[in-house]
């Protein structure tokens, strides 16, 4: 019997040591890195997902894609999403949807095609043209559509003209408080450039205008020295920029803003944001023989673009001339169609309900050859090298979610209906989202625009990755960036952006508060002062305009697929993620001098309504203070705890968030990031501390002082509680 219980004592006694190291692999297998689950080494998947991409494939994808027009709401463009989705499905990804949404868009009447016209004694004695050129090897396509400005309603205004320059804001405060000219019931004339079109419509209705015709200025569209398309990359004289003039401010689909656009939406009878005077794009040399009779007094020196006119002001025409008049004719017309995003997933492994999201809009206005298609490319290379990945057995932490989405040039309206169909869920489970626009718009250097939580992955990323540019062969993108564009006044590293809006991270950023970035190739900014590239949105952005003039290499288009592809694996896949909220502290503390910098012009006001910027700074410090105890814990964290992986992970993937204000910004409901948010001047420019900024805009000419100097206390005081209530969420749980 004795035997017998030592032999029962021993059985206890093994089966608990097996329990016990059962218990502790189970615990260490579900904590462990992600990269385990894999054959492939886990140092080296970063490297094996780089050196998968390739420059052949995207210009492949680039050839393939822009070989005929794939306008929002078109067959064409659907075609071009059940092929992205089979490639998709094809290589691998764990599910591809087409998700699809019906909102308003807008078109011209092929019929009746939109023009302007000058008219003497009712007679039209000049017309614009009704279509661009076809470039060569393109002569016999049909769907491209004619310039237009998407939106704008139907009418056939009679006016005089008068110049505005860019229909800045600043524009018209000097046409009415310095030259003393009145727009109320003129047809006004601007160029394109500096600031978002739908702002200039905005600031033309303000003014009064029944109308207003753009034109793209040689001056702002065209590069000294080179040469139009095809023979060189500048804008030719009938080359004409399309684009939207809504002011939606973040509401996504016009008929159904902050909901879905599905079939049990409710519409609005008339939808926000449209424009309510007639607009119509031109090209230069049609611009030029309307502006070339041009009376009134000339334009400041710096109005005058390169056209081969005196630039004078009006209203209407010279002495000899003054019977003339503008005649616009817009037929344009709104409808509701059916827009496809295709959405792809690979599953998470450890942490399949986090998010992680590489988007980029596929329609175009026309061939795409750069806005959108060169992102598009990227986008779909970053897939293949993903599946590819995953054949090998790999898998990623967090769930990586890839969008192609549709009818971003009709407002962000794909991307937004989507963000609005998911929000609960990106709100819970959003990490990042990294934007695929564009690729390219110049070829002189890297250019990123994201939230700080990702300044030192972007950095630390760019050391791994070799420069395309020409003379750094053997250096890193970082170096070959840090030397063309230094960060002067902040820190001692290339300069980022902030993100304004503009494209598809929009709804992520501004209304989600979702960590988010952007990447592509642009031009030197110090010397080329054109504005985008010259011919943005006109139909010679074609296959050829990026192979012969941008990058034939399409080294640049890879090194972008790279830092694109790049941050999207190291947020999905590494155990701790790889924020740093230090960064925050300091662009916090960077801008609420600038802000407070911008306000002690106004020095005398200050002092008169008390107004003070002392809470703003004393939340930043806080900020600062808690970011930087944050950082001291992150580093003894122990790995293998997962609930303490998933707590601070929690903290950093929700910081973003906790800079959100549910109310949104005055005006601006949609926009609900209180540190960062487009200038409610212009769309594509980003501000920091948006709601000071606004309040603090031309205040010297408010009619109300006393009011407007409350409008900036209440703001700062919103400011300042944002601050202080984010530097909680990253305090010791």
């Amino acid at each position: 019997m004795r035997s017998d219980d030592n032999l029962c004592k021993w059985t206890r006694r093994l089966l608990t040591l097996t329990a016990v190291f059962l218990l502790g692999f189970l615990i260490g297998w579900i904590g462990r890195p992600c990269a385990d689950f894999s054959p492939v080494k886990p140092q080296g998947i970063r490297s094996k997902l780089l050196n998968e991409m390739q420059a052949k494939n995207i210009r492949t994808y680039l050839r393939n894609w822009t070989r005929f027009p794939h306008l929002a709401g078109t067959e064409k463009n659907l075609q071009l999403a059940q092929q992205i989705q089979k490639q998709w499905k094809n290589w691998g990804l764990d599910s591809v949807e087409l998700v699809h949404y019906d909102v308003l868009l807008s078109y011209p009447n092929r019929s009746n095609p939109n023009y302007i016209s000058i008219i003497e004694n009712g007679y039209s004695i000049f017309n614009t043209s009704f279509y661009e050129p076809l470039p060569s090897g393109y002569e016999n396509v049909e769907d491209l559509v004619p310039p237009y400005n998407a939106y704008s309603p139907a009418g056939t205004p009679v006016g005089e003209l008068v110049y505005v320059n860019y229909a800045r804001t600043e524009d018209f405060f000097q046409l009415e408080r310095e030259l003393g000219i009145n727009c109320t019931g003129k047809i006004v004339i601007a160029r394109y450039g500096k600031i978002f079109r739908g702002n200039k419509v905005r600031n033309a209705m303000n003014a009064g205008a029944k109308g207003i015709i753009f034109f793209s200025d040689p001056a702002d569209y065209c590069a000294p020295g080179v040469l139009p398309y095809p023979d060189g990359w500048n804008l030719p004289g009938g080359g004409v920029q399309r684009g939207n003039i809504l002011n939606l401010n973040g509401a996504g689909d016009p008929l159904t803003p902050g909901f879905p656009a599905n079939e049990y939406a409710f519409r609005l009878d008339e939808g926000v944001g449209l424009p309510k005077i007639p607009v119509h794009p031109i090209g230069y040399k049609d611009a030029e023989e309307i502006l070339r009779n041009m009376g009134g007094i000339s334009a400041p020196s710096e109005w005058k673009g390169q056209l081969n006119v005196s630039y004078n002001i009006g209203p209407g025409f010279k002495d000899s001339y003054s019977s003339r008049q503008v005649r616009m004719h817009v037929y344009t017309r709104n409808e509701v169609r059916r827009i496809y995003n295709v959405i792809g997933k690979i599953r998470g492994a450890v942490e399949p309900d986090r998010y992680v999201i590489l988007g980029g809009h596929r329609d175009a206005w026309g061939f795409g050859g750069i806005d959108p298609t060169s992102g598009a490319a990227v986008v779909h290379e970053a897939v293949r090298s993903f599946a590819k990945l995953m054949k090998e057995g790999w898998r990623p932490r967090r769930t990586i979610l890839f969008a192609s989405w549709d009818a971003e040039e009709f407002g962000l309206l794909g991307s937004t209906e989507w963000a609005e169909d998911n929000a609960k869920l990106l709100q819970e489970r959003g990490v990042a989202y990294i934007n695929a626009d564009s690729a390219i718009e110049g070829n002189y250097t890297l250019r990123v625009d994201c939230s700080p939580l990702l300044f030192q992955l972007v950095y630390t990323l760019t050391k791994k990755i070799p420069s395309p540019d020409d003379g750094y062969e053997g250096k890193s993108l970082y170096e070959s960036w840090y030397e063309k564009d230094p960060w002067t006044g902040y820190k001692e590293a290339p300069r980022i952006r902030k993100l304004g809006s503009g494209s598809d991270f929009e709804a992520y950023f501004q209304r989600l508060g979702i960590a988010s970035g952007r990447a592509r190739y642009t031009k030197n900014r110090k010397t080329d002062k054109f504005s985008s590239y010259p011919v943005y949105h006109s139909a010679y952005e074609t296959f050829e305009v990026v192979e012969w003039f941008y990058d034939p290499s399409f080294k640049k288009l890879l090194a972008v697929a790279q830092v694109r592809g790049g941050l999207v694996y190291e947020i999905a896949d590494s155990i701790i993620i790889p924020f740093d909220c230090r960064d925050y502290a300091e662009a916090l503390s960077y801008y609420a001098n600038v802000i407070y910098e911008q306000a002690k012009q106004h020095q005398f006001q200050l002092n008169k309504y008390q107004v003070s910027f002392d809470s703003l700074f004393s939340a930043v410090h806080n900020f600062t203070c808690v970011a930087t105890d944050f950082h001291t814990r992150l580093e003894k964290i122990d790995i293998t705890n997962p609930l303490a992986v998933r707590i601070i992970n929690d903290q950093l993937m929700l910081l973003e968030r906790s800079f959100i204000h549910p109310l949104g910004l005055p005006g601006r409901p949609f926009y609900r990031h209180i540190i960062y948010a487009p200038s409610a001047h212009n769309k594509y420019a980003g501000e920091s501390f948006p709601g000071i900024y606004d309040a603090l805009f031309d205040i010297a000419n408010a009619a109300d002082q006393r009011k407007a100097w409350q409008e900036v206390k209440e703001q700062i005081a919103v400011a300042s509680f944002t601050v202080q209530a984010s530097a909680g969420t990253l305090e010791a749980v």
